[in-house]
């Protein structure tokens, strides 16, 4: 493969504008490496320079590194001032209100967090800057408690530590939806054309701070957001002081939102797994920081049998994420992310108020919801794949409807209970899931009887999520050709069972903007959808089945049958791709 002449010189041309000696040093070796003919070198300079991250469902996010389709400073600047530009012309008051800027622990997250910071300040935008790394929760959190016009945090969440990202909140304390999401790409683009970023206005933070344009926030109004949390507790006269819990922030920034927020709802018996409990973004004990993943919960679960948990919690990096384990015989059970929103949607709108009231879910998510919302006649939502969109039909419901919004969930670990954060919690869903546990200790059951009553009255739904990774370029191709050969020859059937029905979401059906999404529901009540990834390169797929449970039947028999039935839907699908 020979190198194209534009990629060097648009990598030269970065080279001489990059703020940071370490991604400017990193391209020139690459340049060298592809001008003895390194094919590897080449590919990897036309991988960078052909074309540039884009905003997906939550914002920005990719592979540390120089080149636009790399997290740097200099697509940060650029990011920055398209975002300024976009403010200044369309948020009311938005250089009164400002911007709050929070950041994690990852590599680079402060220095990323400070341009951004900058160029704000440039952009004559006040600024409200995290003192130090905290939850995104807290961020979205504090976008609306200082009535700011936006905010960013700068995170790539429960990515690998070669990852950085950079989500984008509008006034309302949600994720950027239309038209914002495509105005700020538009005002991106226009800055693009214009050139160098390090010819953007750019004040030294000292200089900005005396000039007031940049505000640096402090441990008061982390603890307003950890009382705002512990507030949340739907039954605070619970007794809550006895319960064990082990739990970890997975090397990420939970720890010192977590604690507080469970010793102030009064549980005493908190055990953090101590090999994970500080910041570290090189994420050393575990393979992949993602809970979910095969062996992150390992440590934390010895922890659990050690001090003998009555349940265990951990946190994805930027603590927006929970994975919950309870005790199951003599070993602990992880809970899927159905079973944590269903668990904690039952247990709300049975001890909530019986008034207007309304859930939501995600179209990839369990059926599960929709069922217990009907039996508690509550209403229903089910929203694109994406925490944003949840946040905002919760608003569109209050505005409209004037109900309350009492939880929303996503299968991927992600909870927001009621309206204080407009964003995925795991820090409040920490909080509210230990009194549910505490709850079901108080009437003489488990959380795994809870979940089995749920079961016995609306049915058992089996689900499974298979993503296939498909990096680079030629991965994304591959990812956008298997959709478009199942848009253009669906299958009659998957497997045994007939498809009766087809929803494509990039067609504008079912209801929902559009999406590149496409929903098969088959014989039976089962369920397959597709998609790709919106913040990685993967193409994923989503199986349900349900299995009504017969009086005289055990769970364990009814799910025996729910998976046999889930493993071959499944693997009768991914032979297809």
């Amino acid at each position: 493969m020979s190198l194209h002449p534009p990629f060097r010189e648009a990598a030269e041309a970065w080279i001489s504008e990059d703020p940071d000696p370490k991604t400017a040093r990193e391209l020139t070796e690459l340049i060298e490496r592809a001008d003895r003919g390194d094919g590897a070198a080449q590919r990897e300079l036309h991988e960078r320079f052909d074309g540039q991250l884009e905003f997906g469902t939550a914002g920005l996010r990719g592979l540390l590194g120089a080149g636009p389709q790399r997290m740097n400073r200099v697509l940060v600047r650029k990011v920055t001032a398209g975002l300024a530009a976009y403010l200044n012309a369309h948020a009311p008051d938005a250089a009164r209100r400002g911007v709050v800027i929070g950041h994690d622990a990852r590599h680079n997250s402060r220095v990323f967090a400070e341009d951004t910071a900058r160029v704000l300040a440039g952009a004559g935008l006040r600024v409200h800057l995290a003192h130090r790394p905290w939850p995104t929760p807290t961020t979205a959190w504090a976008v609306t408690a200082l009535g700011a016009c936006a905010g960013v945090m700068v995170t790539a969440s429960h990515n690998p530590p070669a990852y950085n990202g950079y989500k984008v909140y509008w006034g309302n304390g949600a994720q950027i939806i239309p038209p914002h999401d495509a105005g700020i790409a538009a005002e991106i683009a226009r800055v693009e054309k214009l050139g160098r970023s390090d010819a953007l206005p750019m004040p030294e933070l000292a200089d900005a701070r005396r000039r007031g344009l940049v505000v640096d926030l402090d441990e008061a109004l982390h603890d307003r957001y950890i009382a705002d949390v512990v507030a949340l507790r739907a039954q605070p006269q619970l007794a809550v002081n006895d319960l064990v819990i082990a739990y970890t922030p997975l090397h990420g920034v939970g720890a010192a939102s977590v604690e507080p927020a469970l010793a102030r709802a009064g549980f005493q018996h908190v055990h953090v797994e101590p090999s994970q409990r500080e910041p570290d973004p090189d994420f050393p004990t575990v393979a992949f920081p993602n809970p979910e993943e095969k062996g992150a919960m390992d440590r934390v679960l010895a922890l659990a049998a050690r001090v003998r948990a009555d349940l265990v919690l951990a946190n994805d990096p930027d603590a927006d994420r929970l994975c919950v384990a309870v005790p199951d015989a003599a070993s602990y059970r992880v809970l899927t992310g159905d079973q944590v929103g269903a668990l904690l949607a039952d247990y709300l709108l049975t001890v909530g108020p019986h008034d207007q009231r309304m859930v939501a879910t995600t179209v990839v998510s369990s059926q599960l919801l929709s069922y217990l919302a009907k039996q508690a006649g509550a209403d229903y939502r089910e929203t694109l794949t994406g925490f944003k969109w949840i946040g905002n039909a919760a608003m569109d419901y209050e505005r409209d409807h004037g109900g309350r919004f009492v939880i929303g969930y996503e299968e991927a670990l992600g909870y927001s209970v009621g309206p204080l954060v407009r964003d995925k919690d795991g820090v409040s869903a920490c909080v509210v899931f230990g009194e549910l546990a505490c709850w079901n200790r108080a009437r003489g059951k488990t959380v795994l009887d809870h979940l089995d009553d749920i079961y016995r009255r609306v049915g058992l739904f089996v689900t499974e999520q298979v993503s296939l990774t498909k990096p680079g370029s030629q991965g994304l191709a591959e990812i956008r050709a298997a959709m478009a050969r199942f848009r253009a020859e669906p299958p009659p059937a998957i497997g045994a069972h007939a498809i009766e029905s087809i929803t494509d979401l990039n067609r504008g059906e079912g209801g929902l903007p559009r999406s590149d999404v496409l929903v098969f529901r088959l014989a039976g009540g089962r369920r397959v959808i597709m998609r790709p990834s919106g913040t990685e390169p993967k193409l994923k797929s989503y199986y349900e089945v349900r299995v009504a449970v017969a009086a005289d039947e055990s769970i364990a028999a009814a799910r025996t049958r729910g998976q046999a039935e889930l493993a071959a839907l499944r693997d009768a699908h991914q032979a297809m791709i």
